[in-house]
């Protein structure tokens, strides 16, 4: 079962603690990629933020609350707060998906 996460970034939160704890939160997504399937930054069209998505399968909702508040970023303010949404795939093809880089 796919679940998607919305995270709602924290305005108030520190700037600086994004930088401070990125490298711990990537290693924290390499270290779950069998369950974690994409996760990224959202942004407004106008390119300021609009927090994070996270693609998880995993069929257990308590499993998944459990994978949120074990991310390194959780623990410093810097989400607000977070919706865990169960995903109906139909259609999926990851041969289309983009990164960053466009590649």
């Amino acid at each position: 079962m796919t679940h998607i996460i919305l995270f709602k970034d924290n305005p108030s939160a520190d700037p600086g603690l994004r930088q401070t704890h990125m490298a711990s939160h990537l290693d924290f997504l390499q270290a779950n990629r069998d369950r974690i399937a994409g996760a990224g930054p959202l942004f407004k069209t106008a390119g300021e933020s609009a927090g994070g998505l996270w693609l998880v399968n995993e069929a257990n909702p308590n499993e998944v609350e459990r994978m949120i508040r074990e991310d390194p970023f959780w623990p410093t303010g810097l989400r607000l707060s977070h919706q865990v949404l169960r995903w109906n795939v139909v259609f999926a093809n990851p041969g289309q998906l983009r990164t960053q880089d466009g590649s």
